[in-house]
This record gives structure tokens, sequence and C-alpha cells, in this order.
């Protein structure tokens, strides 16, 4: 099948918008709503907890179908389908019904970032000229980022006005983005599905590796809001100047990652990026509120390049099958992401609301992750 090439920059921004719906806002602006909600009783913290794990489950499960759904209904429809959940679960989030309320709405928006970030980079990257195609990946990846930053300024503007205000001024910030990238979708097919095959040697490693390392950036991706507020002690306000820094540090990341893999290979570049993201969770744990800074920094920096490099890493291990093995890998990192966040959930309201016990838990599953790829390289 044949199709004409659209212009880059339009493409490429219109395919940032997807990410950065589905996960910068759909996903993280809720980091700096958590402490709102529970401020004003919408529900206490274990049961934000559970809320936050929800779209991780959600989110695997719209990863696994992104394709499928894509190849029956085409991509920009099902990028269409995407935002409107979005918007659906926004709204739906703004009516006060409980804990078994919000539950299925947040979960639908995990769902939602699962078929945006799905399709939105494969359909660019195959939208646009292949000399192009890093650059484009790199501008559709950097739309999470650039999501994060704009809740981190958009929520702490909208919340007093109400939480139920927050939630609804969010989806009109989807709309407006849906609107202009409704008429600038890439127009690329949904490719066949890999042929099936031996994976390269070592590829269980990463696979596993990458999966631990989602898992221990979950209490940076879920508490770190809170734990600045109701931890910390630090005013609404300066929690969502501490998740801007996640934001500005994850765009920082992403724009990276891709020259230090040039320079330094993927293998060195992960262990790198694994050390990074132990010191990270480390300076989470002291009780200064001061170390909040460098550590929101540095773990917005970790939790958006590891995909970057990981992706340099499989094509570098892989070859021509970087694509089966990639689609294993993110759904692996999926699995143990959603799985960790309940676990976590459970853990915080177990320890009465602890901090502490979820950064250290964080902590140690990326230090798991960094032994196990370093024992690969002994």
């Amino acid at each position: 099948m044949t199709f004409s090439r659209p212009p880059f920059w339009p493409t490429a921004l219109a395919a940032a918008c997807a990410p950065c719906s589905g996960i910068g806002l759909a996903r993280f602006a809720y980091v700096p709503l958590f402490p709102a909600m529970v401020a004003a009783g919408w529900v206490d913290g274990a049961g934000a907890g559970q809320l936050g794990a929800a779209n991780m489950a959600g989110y695997l499960i719209g990863v696994l179908a992104a394709r499928w759904v894509g190849g029956r209904i085409g991509t920009a429809r099902t990028l269409d389908l995407g935002l409107l959940l979005v918007v659906l679960c926004f709204a739906m989030c703004g009516i006060r019904g409980g804990l078994w309320w919000f539950m299925p709405w947040r979960l639908l928006a995990g769902v939602a970032g699962g078929l945006l970030m799905g399709l939105a980079g494969p359909a660019t990257q195959a939208s646009v000229a292949p000399e192009r195609r890093g650059l484009a990946g790199g501008i559709v990846i950097g739309g999470v980022g650039a999501g994060i930053s704009i809740a981190a300024i958009a929520v702490p503007a909208l919340v007093p006005l109400g939480v139920q205000f927050a939630w609804f001024g969010l989806a009109g910030l989807v709309l407006c983005l849906w609107a202009f990238a409704h008429p600038r979708w890439p127009n690329a097919p949904v490719g066949p599905a890999a042929e099936p095959g031996q994976a390269r040697p070592r590829a269980t490693n990463m696979i596993l590796t990458y999966g631990l390392s989602g898992g221990g950036l979950v209490p940076p991706m879920i508490y770190l809001a809170d734990m600045a507020v109701r931890g910390r002690g630090l005013p609404l306000e300066w929690a969502s100047g501490i998740w801007l820094l996640f934001g500005l540090g994850g765009m920082v990341g992403t724009l990276s990652a891709g020259t230090v893999v040039d320079r330094l290979g993927g293998a060195r570049s992960y262990r790198l990026w694994l050390v990074l993201q132990v010191v990270a969770l480390a300076l989470c744990l002291p009780p200064s509120p001061w170390l909040l800074a460098p550590a929101a920094l540095l773990c917005g920096f970790v939790a958006m390049g590891v995909t970057a490099v990981v992706l340099g890493l499989a094509r570098e291990r892989a070859g021509a099958a970087a694509g089966a093995v990639w689609s294993r890998t993110t759904a692996c990192f999926a699995v143990i992401q959603a799985v960790v966040a309940f676990g976590l959930a459970q853990l915080f309201a177990a320890s009465g609301e602890s901090h502490l016990a979820v950064f250290s838990a964080g902590l140690v599953i990326s230090a798991v992750a960094l032994a196990v790829q370093l024992a690969e390289r002994r």
C-alpha cells in the first residue's frame, strides 16, 4: 500500500499531542491532583494510590490492543478514539462519586494512553522520510514531558477553583490538543505483525531489567507530589513546582538519550541510566524537603530517557527483529509497573501512608534491575 508523505513538522507535532494527552496529562496530571483530592476528601491516600495503579493497569491493556484496534479501524481513527476516551475520563472524574466511581475511569484513561502511545510513534516514523525518523520519534516521545510540564502549570491554576473544575479544565486542554492534531494525524497504515522468530541472545535480560526499571519508577510517577505536600509539609503550589521539575527533567532526558546512546552504545548507556535511577530514588528518602528538587529532576530525566535508551539497545541486539523484541519489552514494562503499582498501593495503606516505605521499595527494585544488568556484563 502506498501513501503520500505528509509535511514533517505538522505531522510530528500532531503525533506528539497523542502521548502528551494520553500519558503526560491522562496519567501524570493525576500526580499533582493526588494531594488535592485527598485534602478535599474525594478519596483517602490509600485510595488515591489505587487509582494511580489502575491507570497503569489500563495502560497495559491499551498497549496490547493498540495494533489490533489500529488494524481494524485505521491509525487516525484509533488516535481519535484515544483522545475521545481521555476527554471522557477527565469529564467523568469531575463528578465526585467515591473511589469505585473513579476506578473504571482511571483504568479507561490508562487504556487510552496505551492506544495512543502504541500507535503514535510507529505511525509517525512510517509517515516521514527515513532520514528524519529519529527526529520524529524524539518529538513524539517528547510529548510526554511536555504534557507533564503543562499539567504542573495548569493544575495549581485550576485547583483553587475546585477539584471538579480542575478535572473539567484538563478535559478542555485535551480538546484543544485534539482540535490541532485531528487534521494532521500521520497517515501511515498499521503494518503487519512481526514474523515470529528467535530474539537475539541476551534479549531476555534487557526485557527483564527494563520491566524492573519501570517498577522502580512507580513511586515518583504516583506519589512524588503527595510526598512533597503530606510527607514534607510543602504547600500545594510547591508540589506542583516539584512536578514541573520532573517534567523538565523528562524533556531533557528524552532529548539527550539518543545522543548518549550514539556516543556510548546502548549497553553502557543503559547501565548509566540504571545507576542514575538508583541515585534518584535514594535522593527521595532523606526527610529534607530541599532534596526533592534534584530528586524530581533526576527522576524525570531517568523515567523519560530510559525508553529511548532501551529502544537503542534493542536495535543493537536484535537488528531486524528489534520491532518484535521492543513489543515484548514494552509489554513486560507495563506488566511489572501495573503489578508493582497495586502492590505499593497496598503497602502505602498498610504502612499508615508512609512515603518512606513506597520509595524504599522503589529503590530496592531499581537496585535489583541494576544488579541484573551488571551480572549480564560479567
